[in-house]
């Protein structure tokens, strides 16, 4: 499968930086302000009114700012159909495709079935990392290297934002996000593979990691709002946890 040198490099770049002395884009954006964001969110007056940002993002804005791409990422928090824990689209066509993710060598179909079901799964939820991946991975393939470098550079965004919201060595800087599925995918485009996952009150996830003497055990992500907006969404299932 695809080889994503690229944006592990961004990303390692980005978390490597912050651990040193912020500069550029990401010190720009820095930990998400999340009330101002879910307060522009909602503003159909603002500049970064959530259905603006995604009408943009949807159609191959590559104008969008670092700034946007941030509110965009967080503004999914707010919205009236969030849900972290949504089942995949189609999840018969996911399981169908996953023996083909540990081939070498894939025929022209099947890296069309790849393709077909990323443009889905994205349409379906723009945020889905992992797919957005894949359909990189399927422009790649079809020589459609235009398409493939506008989601690329979508995908390092929205990598960025959310390195800019920590260095995941602790608490006190975690990771924020919006998806359980981010926590995984952000070290998985770091290279590091995750070993474990504990649940650390009130609001961290704590994902343990293989790693050598000079890497962390493990990493760190803050999902306090995306609890929040869960059960304010969803208020029979805190009733369920009491």
């Amino acid at each position: 499968m695809r080889k994503i040198v690229f944006i592990i490099y961004i990303l390692a770049v980005a978390v490597a930086a912050h651990a040193a002395q912020p500069t550029g884009a990401r010190a720009a954006l820095g930990k998400p302000d999340l009330e101002a964001i879910r307060a522009a969110s909602v503003d159909e007056h603002s500049q970064y009114y959530y259905p603006t940002l995604m009408r943009a993002f949807l159609r191959n804005d590559t104008s969008m700012t670092s700034t946007e791409y941030q509110y965009l990422y967080y503004g999914t928090l707010f919205q009236e159909d969030f849900d972290p824990y949504r089942q995949p689209v189609h999840p018969e066509k996911l399981e169908a495709l996953a023996p083909l993710f540990g081939k070498d060598n894939l025929s022209r179909a099947e890296r069309q079935r790849i393709l077909d079901y990323a443009i889905e799964a994205v349409d379906d939820d723009p945020m889905n990392l992992r797919q957005i991946n894949n359909r990189i991975y399927g422009y790649e393939q079809k020589g459609n290297t235009n398409l493939a470098r506008i989601w690329q550079n979508k995908l390092n965004h929205l990598l960025l934002v959310i390195a800019a919201s920590g260095t995941g060595a602790d608490k006190e800087n975690a990771w924020i996000v919006v998806s359980p599925q981010h926590e995984y995918d952000v070290l998985n485009f770091k290279g590091i593979k995750a070993v474990g996952h504990n649940f650390e009150p009130p609001y961290y996830d704590y994902i343990e990691v293989e790693h050598s003497d000079k890497q962390p055990a493990g990493y760190y992500f803050d999902i306090r709002e995306l609890l929040k907006q869960y059960y304010l969404k969803h208020p029979s299932e805190l009733e369920e946890t009491e």
